[in-house]
């Protein structure tokens, strides 16, 4: 992450001095969504792909608004991004992307050739009106939401439902991700069980076409677990179970497997899990910016991002899967301590039966229910409006000896950089 701030500090300085722009590459990402090796590389491979050198700037945000309002508001020239699916889905309806054109000469086609149909069929679920959205984004991390969570002091069983939040075994033991539409997305499906079980909606459905009903059904339901609750947390919640001050996190598949493998370092076992009711596949992608300057080296670097080797290093490093889905990605996370399951819908055929961790990919029965998240449009109003009362409703003791306890651990880093004048941070992904 050092490398990379500083790779960004100088390349900020050429790009504030020089005209040259076609060298430069504007890439705005994720935090801690790269691993920092790829970027040399990739400067490396495009000049002998092309001929032509290319300097890196990477910036990276926390939230997709933050990264949404720089485009659609400030015309910012980022030349690559990576939004959630959601986002894409906006961006390609306000005709705020370039299309990706998939001819690079002699150079080998990665996206085609490495990119696996799952995802780009889930693209095409995007409401894009007669907008094609296979021609302007490329899926590259994805996975689903449930419970990270302790088999110490949980049983699997409770888990299986969602209502395990209103579980009173469990009382401020719970934290919630700070993620209003994924929550949503959730509770919709667990408070219309019955309808999706006789066919009378479907989870896309629910998640697509929004009603104040819906909406008002969900927070109802959030309120009555305030008390449950110990935090609406924006990235602390996994950290929390890793010391064991919590056992249950509402969270992404990705931090999952990042909690389960952080906690084995200091003798701690945590599990990830999908409730019954169903979930949310979600997925984030490439995607070349309508103001973009430097369109030939954004197509190239995605591309780049495809290819086998570079998904698996950058796999290894953010802890989430990609999409990329060759027989030599799958072969790479065979693990025959892992039961075996059919990963035929992600890698093809052959895979109906392979020892692989469920954590890096959902088992098929784990996707056949799970729904895509989509984009509001002006009545995203309604579930901000929600989210900030059900929040508003909710701090409970925990929650406040926590902040209490980072303010404090924040002065403390303060004056000891000052003292040492230096310091060092590493922030996590957050989707």
């Amino acid at each position: 992450m050092k490398r990379i701030l500083c790779i960004l500090a100088a390349a900020l300085m050429v790009a504030g001095c020089s005209s040259d722009r076609e060298h430069i590459l504007k890439i705005y990402n994720w935090s801690d969504y790269m691993e920092e090796s790829l970027i040399g590389d990739f400067e490396k491979w495009y000049e002998e792909q092309t001929g032509e050198k290319v300097k890196i700037v990477y910036q990276t945000f926390d939230i997709n608004e933050t990264m949404l309002s720089k485009i659609e508001k400030g015309h910012e020239d980022y030349d690559v991004v990576c939004p959630s699916d959601y986002i894409i889905e906006r961006m390609i309806r306000y005709d705020l992307l370039l299309p990706i054109e998939q001819d690079f000469g002699e150079t080998p086609n990665y996206i085609k050739s490495g990119v696996s149909p799952y995802l780009m069929e889930r693209l095409k679920e995007l409401k894009t009106g007669d907008v094609d959205p296979t021609q302007y984004a490329v899926p590259y991390m994805w996975g689903t939401v449930g419970f990270i969570f302790n088999p110490k002091h949980v049983d699997r069983e409770d888990l299986k439902t969602w209502d395990v939040l209103r579980n009173h075994k469990y009382e401020d033991k719970i934290f919630v991700k700070d993620a209003a539409r994924d929550i949503y997305s959730q509770i919709i499906q667990y408070l219309k069980k019955d309808e999706i079980a006789a066919g009378t909606v479907t989870r896309e459905e629910l998640l697509s076409v929004p009603s104040q009903e819906n909406v008002d059904l969900v927070e109802n339901y959030l309120m009555q677990i305030k008390d449950q609750v110990a935090g609406y947390e924006a990235d602390f919640g996994k950290d929390q179970l890793i010391l064991e001050r919590g056992w249950i996190s509402l969270n992404w598949s990705g931090d999952g497997r990042w909690a389960r493998d952080e906690a084995e370092k200091v003798g701690v076992t945590l599990d990830f899990i999908v409730p019954d009711e169903g979930s949310t596949i979600w997925f984030d992608g490439w995607v070349i910016p309508k103001y973009a300057k430097n369109v030939k080296a954004a197509r190239y670097f995605i591309n780049f991002m495809c290819e086998t080797g570079n998904s698996i290093k950058n796999c290894d490093f953010v802890g989430y899967s990609n999409s990329c889905g060759t027989p030599e990605m799958l072969a790479n996370y065979v693990d025959e301590s892992c039961e075996p399951q059919d990963l035929s819908y992600f890698f093809g055929p052959e895979a109906d039966s392979v020892h692989i961790d469920p954590l890096l990919y959902p088992t098929k029965e784990v996707i056949a229910r799970c729904a895509l998240e989509h984009d509001w449009g002006e009545d995203s109003e309604m579930l901000i409006t929600m989210w900030s009362r059900v929040k508003g409703s909710n701090a409970s003791a925990l929650t406040y000896v926590i902040i209490g306890g980072i303010l404090v651990a924040l002065v403390a880093a303060v004056v000891l950089s000052r003292r040492n004048k230096k310091h060092s941070s590493r922030g996590k992904k957050r989707r």
